[in-house]
């Protein structure tokens, strides 16, 4: 019986691109990196001995438009959830990240150039097995107005309402079943978004000063100033699910289960996984045979690619 083993990249890879809050220009390298060491962060500007953050749910320090890691020394590295979608998206368990800077590049809003990235640079099987994380029982968070639950299931999939007072956006839901073909068409071009009146606010709180039309969708009344409009007709919520495939994948392994996010965001999905992981009968590690995990080979068909929403102005 063939056990599915575990990812690196065959070859090393690097981009620069703007930090979204930081604003400032960013070097990324990505490089293969042995079986069993994870994601793993490394901060270049730093002092040596300050420089590893692991890609972890409890290195999480802060979840306000973003999900940010840090150290026992206080080094911090944010925005990482769109290149951890990526990386399970495209079936990699073991890179070292390089940067220069206090975050990961926004690129375009989305995980898309990371995937484009790991393309480029490959991808290598290792020969220890791929470890997973299957849910035993459901687990569940509360907030005002919204939760976020996990539960059994085969491979991972993920429920994702969303609902703002807004013309553009209003109530929107997604359901997606997890696999690499899926993710690549139906969920990694999906960007970040934002409003145009909450800007000047972020700005003054030293928050999305590399913020753009390049890297966001941005609402100003009924209004998608972005010239093209909407990459998908709910792009909105699909990004929400992107946000949650790269936040669960801080688990440190894929995640074995059904995820349901109802207004709900990277806050709540960190405190479900601190949740899961402070309940031992709630979940076990698997490794399994490549046969019964088509969900993560990529075996199902590829749906067709949506068109873009082209219209600049929704009503």
């Amino acid at each position: 019986m063939k056990i599915q083993t575990q990812t690196t990249l065959r070859h090393q890879i690097s981009c620069t691109g703007i930090g979204l809050h930081s604003g400032k220009q960013i070097h990324m390298c990505l490089r293969p990196a042995a079986a069993s060491t994870g994601i793993v962060f490394k901060r270049i500007d730093v002092p040596r001995s300050e420089q590893i953050i692991p890609a972890q749910y409890d290195r999480v320090n802060d979840t306000v438009l973003g999900t940010t890691l840090s150290n026992e020394s206080g080094v911090e590295i944010a925005t990482v959830e769109h290149l951890m979608a990526a990386f399970l998206g495209c079936g990699v368990d073991n890179v070292l990240v390089e940067l220069d800077g206090p975050e990961v590049p926004i690129m375009d809003g989305s995980a898309s150039p990371f995937v484009f990235l790991i393309e480029c640079a490959g991808v290598k099987q290792l020969s220890n097995p791929r470890r997973f994380i299957r849910i035993l029982e459901t687990v569940r968070v509360d907030a005002v107005g919204g939760y976020a639950e996990i539960g059994p299931g085969d491979g991972l999939s993920i429920d994702f309402e969303i609902d703002f007072n807004c013309s553009v956006i209003e109530r929107q839901a997604y359901s997606f079943v997890f696999s690499r073909a899926g993710f690549k068409i139906d969920l990694c071009r999906a960007r970040t978004f934002g409003f145009l009146a909450d800007v000047e606010g972020l700005r003054k709180n030293g928050r999305a000063q590399g913020g753009s039309l390049d890297n966001s969708v941005v609402i100003d009344g009924d209004a998608i100033l972005n010239r093209g409009g909407l990459r998908y007709r709910d792009e909105f919520v699909r990004h929400k699910v992107l946000d949650a495939v790269g936040d669960l994948y801080l688990a440190g392994a894929p995640v074995i289960g059904h995820f349901t996010g109802v207004r709900s965001g990277h806050r709540l999905t960190n405190m479900l996984l601190r949740e899961v992981f402070g309940r031992p009968d709630s979940w076990v590690y698997e490794a399994l045979p490549d046969s019964i995990t088509p969900v993560f080979s990529g075996a199902q068909p590829a749906a067709p690619v949506e068109e873009p929403v082209s219209a600049a102005r929704i009503a």
